[in-house]
């Protein structure tokens, strides 16, 4: 095995896939015509090195799209990094709306689904069918607080409900957040909302929602949100009503487990999945190993029917013309446009720098500039035409690729993903993590080391993309494992007893 690609024929550098050693000579092509370039100092595994002589001011080129500017002369074989690297970006900028080729688009999706193995054509998995038409992966019961003061309280009741589980309720869960008061604006309308959401979401058999009863999103406001419920799987309880808040609530959870014990899988098509995309500590083989696996899920799910939300917008600054120019229709493209610059002008507002966006982890494993990291980023994608743009807090409808506005942060935006109807999220990492989110959260290792290192948070390596595995295989081996998980395999952190979640705060605190 070479311990080195060159991702793209256009590319200036390649990426190290092993440490190589200062004076270690590789073979590569460029223009058709071979050469040998040789480590002027040691390029550490998932980092970059030069090709050819990039001048000073001249173009980085990894992906077949620039990533940066070199600041000063880069020689052959030089390690490319934060140091002679810079970003190329700039604030809000005019985009046009080049559309691809939605014939060819549409055979390549065709032609990533013929290429998997027979055992990923599997049509459906067995899911928890609800009267409102969706399906839950999970049939657990939610403890949703419409504030913080009883957070403590939820977190009580299902410590203690636990013990009352029957028939098919797998777990009795509390959602604790700091929320639901003191708030203002947007702020104050993405609380209710997500919390809105969760409550509506199938992964749910049943929910209590508990309030404290002199908070501004209160059980009464937070109906209207809700909107139509069964009673029989949503209730509600106002603390300050009962004497002993947490005796009440157990009576009440009794009768949603009652309810919701009696739901049992059956089979459903896979075209009722929704399935979530997110990265976090991601590294040099985010866009080489688990990115384009995810990708290429993606694509399977949505030529299945299914539907899969890419979400994280500030990690599409840099690739957002690839997004933008897959928009079914010129609307989607405005919302996509929309979507890029409304986040820039919410750094601005808060005076903060749009680009200063990999963090330290991110180049440690050797990713360099936020577009090294959004090209990798945005790899999740796929193929597929985008045919959907949600704001935040918005429950998706259209089957296909739909893009989410949400921060990148882990737990804000994996959260946006389930408020969102994502029964599943598929979460790519290169440094490794142990968060949850509301729902069943699959951690896929871009790298082997990382998988047997943390084998209690990875649920899935695809760093045998550089050893043995072929995208093709893996992407079946994927497809398979989803499909298991919706049937209710557990995954590494539901194994912890993780469940997290998060709402985006943006504004000020009374």
């Amino acid at each position: 095995m070479q311990n080195f690609l060159r991702i793209n024929d256009n590319d200036n550098v390649v990426v190290s896939l092993a440490d190589i050693p200062a004076g270690e000579t590789i073979q590569v092509e460029r223009e058709g015509i071979p050469c040998a370039v040789t480590a002027r100092e040691e390029i550490p595994a998932g980092h970059k090195m030069a090709l050819c002589q990039i001048p000073a001011g001249g173009e980085v080129v990894k992906y077949g799209y620039r990533i940066g500017y070199a600041r000063e002369e880069i020689l052959a074989g030089a390690w490319i990094h934060t140091h002679n690297l810079k970003t190329a970006l700039g604030d809000l900028l005019e985009y046009t709306y080049e559309p691809v080729d939605a014939v060819k688009e549409a055979a390549a999706t065709a032609e990533c689904a013929a290429k998997a193995p027979c055992t990923a054509e599997a049509a459906t998995f067995l899911g928890y069918l609800r009267p409102d038409g969706r399906v839950g992966v999970r049939n657990e019961i939610w403890i949703i607080p419409t504030v913080g003061c009883v957070n403590n309280v939820a977190t009580e009741i299902a410590r203690r409900a636990s013990a009352l589980l029957e028939g098919s309720v797998e777990e009795v869960i509390a959602f604790p957040h700091p929320y639901g008061c003191s708030q203002m604006g947007d702020d104050q309308e993405h609380t209710r909302q997500i919390l809105a959401d969760l409550v509506n979401h199938p992964n749910a058999g049943g929910v209590l929602v508990l309030g404290l009863g002199c908070e501004n999103s209160n059980i009464e406001v937070l109906k209207s949100y809700i909107g139509a419920y069964d009673d029989r799987r949503v209730k509600f309880l106002v603390s300050q009503e009962w004497e002993d808040e947490i005796a009440q609530s157990l009576e009440l959870v009794k009768e949603l487990i009652a309810y919701a014990g009696r739901c049992t899988r059956e089979p459903v098509s896979v075209s009722r999945l929704v399935i979530g995309m997110k990265c976090g500590g991601s590294d040099g083989l985010s866009g080489i190993t688990a990115n384009p696996l995810v990708g290429r899920f993606s694509d399977l799910l949505v030529s299945r029917g299914g539907t899969t939300i890419l979400t994280e917008v500030p990690e599409m600054f840099g690739a957002e013309t690839i997004l933008m120019n897959r928009c079914a229709n010129e609307e989607l493209f405005h919302q996509t446009v929309d979507l890029i610059n409304d986040f820039k002008k919410y750094f601005k507002s808060h005076n903060q720098t749009i680009y200063e966006n990999p963090s330290p982890g991110n180049k440690k494993g050797g990713i360099s500039t936020l577009e090294d990291k959004s090209l990798g980023c945005t790899q999740k994608s796929g193929s597929s035409l985008v045919r959907g743009v949600l704001q935040y807090g918005e429950r998706v409808e259209t089957p296909g690729l739909n893009l989410l506005s949400a921060p990148g942060n882990d737990l804000v935006a994996a959260t946006a993903l389930a408020a969102a109807g994502a029964q599943i999220v598929l979460f790519t990492t290169g440094r490794g993590t142990p968060f949850a989110s509301p729902v069943p959260t699959v951690k896929i290792s871009t790298n082997s080391a990382l998988a047997a290192k943390k084998a209690n948070w990875i649920d899935f390596n695809a760093g045998v993309l550089v050893e043995e595995g072929t995208m093709e295989e893996e992407a079946k081996h994927l497809y398979d494992y989803v499909l298991e998980v919706a049937e209710g395999r557990k995954v590494c952190s539901e194994e912890a007893g993780f469940h997290d979640m998060a709402i985006f705060k943006q504004g000020v605190t009374l």
